[in-house]
């Protein structure tokens, strides 16, 4: 069961927020939490949907990934889950949202998001980075800003990812020197014309869900301004997207000639993160693709 001081501080705050009084009816687990305990709490004011963990575990994780939903939402594009509130409970902090149930997919799903999420980056700033750090996962990251999209890409994403595995034994000085030797030639292979666009920064099919509606639904942002390509390189990494949205991605705003040429290099980083939360084969795809370039 959820614990009782999250409960109550809970419904003290949606009580807040609906400007009524409520009481607490029920409460359920829900699955894919492995970093966070998720679940939904029923009360008299409706049904929310709800992340714990202890507060030291994983420090600010909660409001920043607030601020990430809050931007999301703000670009009227792809269904986010509304944030309504983060809170402390003792010795536990914890994420209210909007509660989203789940039906089946409509026969244009995969069209709808590759439009939306067009769309949603072409909202851009001269910056990359964000204002704020976050997480990707369980792993900090950080989000300093570049006027330069490879500079952020080496900086910001793929040397801390580095310093974690080689710090921790992962990797081994030879696969380092081999990335340094990558990261010379990365002008000549990435495009640098791209603006800084708002992307949900770790986009693969378990952070997917439908709407009752049948409409895509993106859930867990590492919100921040990027390449547009890196979030269209995420989601080819673990499978679970048709083909049907590249093709509306593409027509509503293509790609740079060669992308799914240069799509692995892009995915260093969310392999360099799982090697650093996993390890194991994790490892073999990362040196494969840095001695393929």
């Amino acid at each position: 069961m959820i614990p009782e001081q999250i409960e109550k501080k809970a419904i003290q705050r949606i009580g807040e927020y609906t400007g009524m009084p409520t009481k607490f009816v029920s409460f359920r687990y829900t699955s894919g939490g492995c970093i966070n305990s998720t679940g939904v709490i029923e009360t008299e004011a409706g049904h929310f949907f709800i992340k714990w963990n202890l507060k030291n575990e994983f420090p600010s994780m909660f409001e920043a990934e607030f601020k990430g939903l809050e931007l999301l939402l703000k670009s009227e594009t792809v269904r986010i889950p509304k944030p309504l509130f983060t809170e402390e409970a003792y010795t536990y902090s914890f994420l209210l949202t909007e509660y989203i149930t789940s039906g089946p997919r409509s026969g244009n799903y995969w069209e709808q998001l590759g439009q939306q999420l067009a769309t949603m980056h072409q909202h851009t700033i001269n910056h990359f980075g964000l204002d704020h750090d976050n997480y990707i996962g369980s792993l900090p990251q950080i989000n300093n800003f570049a006027d330069n999209w490879i500079d952020f890409f080496i900086n910001q994403r793929l040397e801390v990812q580095l310093k974690r595995a080689m710090d921790s034994g992962k990797l081994t000085q030879a696969i380092r020197n081999a990335f340094y030797r990558l990261f010379t030639s990365l002008p000549s292979i990435l495009p640098e014309n791209e603006p800084a666009a708002l992307i949900h920064g770790d986009l693969w099919s378990g952070n997917l869900m439908t709407g009752p509606g049948g409409e895509p639904v993106i859930i867990d942002p590492a919100v921040y301004y990027g390449n547009r390509e890196i979030e269209i390189a995420f989601t080819t990494l673990f499978g679970g997207f048709d083909t049907v949205f590249y093709t509306a991605y593409e027509q509503t705003r293509p790609l740079a000639p060669g992308f799914f040429e240069r799509q692995e290099i892009y995915n260093l980083y969310p392999l360099l993160v799982h090697v650093n939360l996993f390890g194991g084969g994790y490892i073999s795809q990362v040196e494969r693709i840095v001695s393929r370039f």
